[in-house]
């Protein structure tokens, strides 16, 4: 069974910075896609940007001139570094980590707020 551990969010302003984390524990693989997505309110979940052992990325359309996905793959943490926040990226983040043969993983989230 794999664990998701996210941290990293809270408050920021328009403009400002935030910094994404979550390690996965337990019954990891050595080939795995991490990723995070992120849900408001009254909105559907929607994919920010997934990052593979191998270092594979894929990002949102609007959001990859601002965010920056990266890994540890010796720790088995992806980082999600977020620039220039809008009010827009309000939500709650959740990590996901994939591997073939496993069910899908979910954190239990992590609030993301930005004030205008």
């Amino acid at each position: 069974q794999v664990r998701l551990v996210e941290t990293g969010g809270g408050l920021a302003q328009t403009g400002g910075s935030l910094k994404l984390f979550c390690q996965a524990t337990g019954t990891v693989s050595t080939t795995w896609t991490m990723g995070w997505y992120r849900q408001a309110p009254g909105k559907q979940r929607q994919a920010v940007a997934t990052i593979s052992n191998y270092g594979i990325t894929r990002y949102a359309t609007s959001l990859k001139d601002r965010f920056t996905i990266t890994r540890n793959n010796a720790l088995t943490t992806i980082y999600l570094q977020m620039d220039n926040l809008e009010p827009d990226d309000t939500a709650m983040y959740y990590c996901n980590y994939e591997s073939r043969g496993a069910p899908a993983t979910w954190g239990q989230g992590t609030q993301v707020t930005v004030s205008s």
